[in-house]
């Protein structure tokens, strides 16, 4: 199987997980792209849904799916997305697409979270994909500064990117993330970060992995 056929096969894996008559919230990038498409066909079975960005938003109100803004809605039965990276504890990166700070509020109201990737996203120690950090613009230069004295790496700006909330994208590149949960508590910690793309203390509840024979079900 290629890549996007393990993308394919986990996004109709996923709709198992999605509850009818409720509103669920969707998540952003290739493989949520791949889901949206595969929800499409039981659009009639939900409520509606909450996207995590504009991009996924217009991709659900193309195939009819009425899409809430979150605070019109009093809770979201499941939230389903992709990652960049996973660990065995369901420890997640998130943000390649830059929406994670809409990503973590929308993984942070639903009941349940489950995350859907091929199989080169699990790893056994994170770091090899750029951790993701949403900065407020003004405080960009100070927080690469407490970024590489506090935390390590090499963060770097991205280049010709601004988030749907107006903000800037910091990189972190060449970490080694062994203790995934404090590290999310330290990046939030640092004046002008908004969030950072490690979903550690909300991770996933499933993972469900597509590989060349199947998709597993990873849990914890």
């Amino acid at each position: 199987m290629t890549q996007d056929e393990m993308k394919f096969a986990v996004a109709q894996a996923a709709l198992k997980y999605v509850v009818k008559n409720t509103i669920i919230g969707v998540g952003t990038g290739s493989t949520a792209n791949f889901f949206i498409d595969a929800l499409a066909k039981i659009k009639n079975d939900i409520k509606g849904a909450v996207a995590s960005s504009k991009v996924t938003s217009q991709r659900l109100e193309s195939h009819g799916i009425k899409v809430f803004d979150l605070n019109e809605v009093k809770a979201i039965s499941v939230y389903i997305d992709g990652a960049d990276e996973s660990d065995d504890s369901l420890n997640l990166i998130k943000g390649g697409g830059g929406a994670l700070t809409r990503e973590k509020i929308v993984a942070a109201v639903a009941d349940q979270f489950i995350c859907i990737a091929d199989e080169s996203k699990l790893v056994t120690i994170m770091g090899d994909f750029p951790l993701p950090v949403e900065v407020i613009p003004m405080a960009s230069n100070y927080v690469k500064q407490q970024i590489s004295q506090r935390i390590g790496g090499t963060p770097t700006v991205r280049e010709n990117f601004v988030t749907d909330n107006g903000n800037l994208i910091l990189d972190i590149k060449d970490l080694k993330i062994t203790n995934p949960k404090s590290m999310e508590t330290e990046l939030n910690s640092i004046t002008g970060v908004v969030t950072n793309g490690l979903f550690a203390n909300r991770g996933a509840d499933v993972l469900l992995l597509g590989t060349p024979n199947d998709v597993k079900v990873v849990t914890v």
